[in-house]
């Protein structure tokens, strides 16, 4: 081989060699640019942008004349992105700050920034350890003093330290309506409804949530991304509901003074708009306040006036003997033998509370006789009166747009066994909720009516203006003569009368048409005869009824009956707000002093 053709071929070989590395390097170029571009690019662009996620503001809560109930008040997240604090001085320094100027913990602040990878699963199921850019430092911090630090930030030079503008849920009134209201908690920056009306529309209070990308400078300031679309977020709904806050703010502090003076277990109050179903005022005690997160209990923000139910004793009757009156059963004047207060019948003794002979039917009522009532109802019959309690809406949901709401304990016609028919209708071994009985009397207060109650009365956009009504549902009515319900309230208001069982219930210049009801705890299957519930519910003006309303006291102390310890409150209640609403009273005599 000549020296000539040994250099051809080294010539030959190179060239080869130099043409399989640039056709390599072109492969490898296509894999990375082509086949792998989406999966590099969105590694890239993670190094040089930043997200950040903007929503509006959460629909508020207002009574019915516009007083704010839930709003919203400014706050600032802030966050820091690991990656810019090159060494542990750094980290130091602004774990010292931080801790120093909010009062924070210095090595969870410390720990937080110092942590720059994690690990996550990719598509494939492999573990992939990727750079994190995000620590919290503190959240919910007074958007003022929010404002201050991001200055002493800069001014430090202090690089990678976000605040994001935020809101904070704040009740301006504190234990008013807390119950009814809820509360929101923060899971992760996510907005988490917990209870009451605040779980019930959270859908439509939310605000809608927009994701916008930023290029990072490298002091980590936040330049606009060219590609971004940034949509507007939009407000959640603001809410009216049917509540008047005068007449929430007189309820609360009359049950306040109920709970200091009897000193029960629980209590609740419940006021009700007997035409439309609004409800204008609830509340129960023990409640809380949603702003103080740490001294909140369950047993306190469980909202007993929906879920709780308890046997209604005698404030039942007038219902029962409305069905006898409107079947022609019975008149007002129709007379029973109440058997000197014992009566043996199926095999078991009913007493009444104070021993009583003959009575027409309107003292039956004036005077609460269990017996005379029984007999009512043996007259009236099982069908019917299951029929009648039904109409009156026992044993089913109220309306009202809280979750969950109890049914109550209501057997079926076929469940029922000899006694039931002379312990129904005396308020013995049914269960109905707060509401129930109130939605009931709502019936006997209207001309015989049932209504749906009402708590949320309309939705407002705060973005367009555009209101969402919540609409009455028209009730059924449950008699069948237009009498009926003038001759049983004429006997509900004798019992407020001297001679009834909740003299102290009456209102000088009003006309006060109720019924007392005391009825015995269930303790292991049994009655006590040491815990009671004690209510007295009414409505007033009798004839003309500005609302119904409820008080119910669970184990009070010293004292148990109805006309003692609940009918005080609800003349109190009923006193002030019927001087809120300038209801004039029905006798002359007191019109002047009215004013």
């Amino acid at each position: 081989m000549t020296r000539h053709s040994a250099m051809a071929i080294r010539i030959k070989l190179a060239i080869f060699f130099f043409i399989a590395a640039f056709v390599a390097l072109l492969c490898r170029l296509y894999h990375i640019q082509i086949n792998r571009h989406d999966e590099l690019y969105a590694k890239a662009k993670n190094q040089y942008t930043a997200v950040v996620t903007s929503k509006g503001k959460r629909g508020e809560i207002y009574d019915c004349h516009g007083n704010l109930l839930v709003g919203n008040i400014p706050c600032t997240n802030i966050t820091a992105d690991p990656q810019y604090f090159k060494t542990d001085a750094q980290r130091k320094a602004v774990a010292d700050y931080f801790a120093k100027r909010l009062h924070l913990d210095y090595d969870t602040i410390l720990r937080r920034i110092s942590r720059r990878t994690y690990t996550t699963t990719n598509k494939d199921g492999q573990q992939e350890t990727r750079k994190l850019h995000y620590a919290l430092i503190a959240k919910k911090v007074d958007y003022r003093l929010a404002e201050k630090i991001k200055k002493e930030v800069e001014f430090h030079k202090y690089s990678g330290i976000f605040f994001q503008e935020n809101n904070q849920r704040y009740y301006p009134k504190n234990e008013l309506l807390a119950n009814i209201l809820g509360f929101t908690s923060i899971d992760r920056d996510k907005v988490i409804a917990v209870i009451g009306i605040e779980k019930f529309i959270d859908k439509q209070v939310s605000p809608s949530v927009t994701k916008s990308y930023y290029e990072r400078a490298r002091n980590g300031r936040k330049l606009p991304y060219e590609h971004t679309k940034i949509k507007k977020v939009k407000d959640g709904l603001n809410v009216y509901l049917t509540i008047r806050e005068p007449v929430q703010a007189i309820m609360e502090e009359e049950l306040d003074k109920l709970m200091k003076k009897w000193e029960p277990k629980a209590a609740y109050a419940v006021m009700v708009d007997p035409y439309t179903g609004n409800i204008m005022a609830m509340a129960q005690r023990p409640t809380f306040n949603p702003n103080d997160r740490g001294n909140m209990r369950p047993q306190a923000w469980r909202n007993r006036i929906i879920e709780d139910v308890f046997e209604p004793g005698s404030t039942i009757k007038p219902i029962a003997i409305a069905g006898a009156l409107d079947n022609d059963v019975v008149s007002p004047d129709t007379k029973f033998d109440c058997g000197h207060g014992s009566w043996f019948y199926a095999g078991k003794i009913l007493h009444d509370a104070h021993p009583m002979d003959i009575l027409t039917v309107f003292q039956i009522v004036k005077k609460s006789s269990n017996i005379g009532t029984a007999k009512i109802a043996l007259l009236l019959g099982e069908k019917r009166l299951y029929q009648i309690l039904r109409k009156f809406g026992i044993g089913q949901h109220t309306g009202i747009p809280l979750k969950p709401e109890s049914r109550g304990i209501f057997r079926k016609l076929k469940n029922w066994d000899s006694l039931s028919i002379t312990r129904f209708p005396i308020g013995q071994g049914l269960a109905l909720s707060p509401l129930q009985l109130v939605r009931a009397y709502c019936a006997l207060a209207n001309g015989g009516t049932l209504v749906n109650l009402r708590l949320i009365d309309r939705l407002a956009s705060p973005d367009s203006g555009k209101v969402i009504k919540n609409p009455y549902k028209l009730g059924t009515r449950i008699f069948k003569k237009r009498k009926t319900c003038r001759q049983i309230v004429d006997m509900m208001k004798s019992v407020t009368k001297k001679g009834g069982t909740a003299t102290k219930a009456a209102i000088p210049g009003y006309e006060v048409a109720g019924k007392t009801g005391t009825s015995q705890k269930v303790i292991n299957r049994e009655y006590s005869h040491k815990y009671y519930f004690a209510s007295f519910i009414g409505f007033v003006p009798a004839d003309n009824p500005a609302f119904v309303l409820l008080v119910t006291l669970d184990e009070p102390k010293r004292k148990h009956y109805g006309g003692t310890v609940a009918a005080p409150t609800f003349r109190r209640i009923s006193e002030r707000t019927l001087r809120y609403m300038n209801v004039p009273p029905s006798d002359k005599r007191y019109q002047y002093a009215n004013r």
